[in-house]
């Protein structure tokens, strides 16, 4: 087994889209209309996320929380300035500022959902 894919909980499918694929450069493998949803997913890498549009009180209440709060996702970049460039011209926030760590650069940022991630620049 290897792990293919995971949901991703966004508050709109297009906004998702601009993000990751407009903003983010990630690829769009599918977007496929399923009536009153969209099954879309997206790529950077071997694992694709699933977009997944909040519907319910409790999905809303999760967006930007599906990791509790901690950073949940890494993304690696092999230069750190050009991406985290590409991450705030597409809407998202850095908490810190690049630091220096055993395994290479790295800083904490948030996307416009709310959603904790590092980018890394291994050593």
């Amino acid at each position: 087994m290897k792990l293919g894919a995971f949901a991703y909980l966004v508050p709109d499918y297009d906004k998702g889209l601009a993000f990751f694929v407009d903003g983010l450069g990630f690829k769009l493998v599918e977007d496929i209309d399923q009536g009153r949803k969209r099954w879309i997913t997206v790529r950077c890498g071997p694992i694709s996320l699933v977009l997944a549009r909040a519907d319910t009180d409790a999905q809303v209440a999760a967006i930007g929380q599906q990791f509790g709060g901690r950073v949940g996702l890494f993304l690696k970049t092999t230069n750190f300035a050009r991406d985290a460039r590409k991450i705030e011209k597409a809407g998202g926030v850095f908490e810190e500022a690049v630091r220096s760590e055993s395994y290479g650069k790295v800083a904490v940022w948030r996307d416009p959902f709310g959603t904790r991630w590092d980018l890394i620049e291994p050593t």
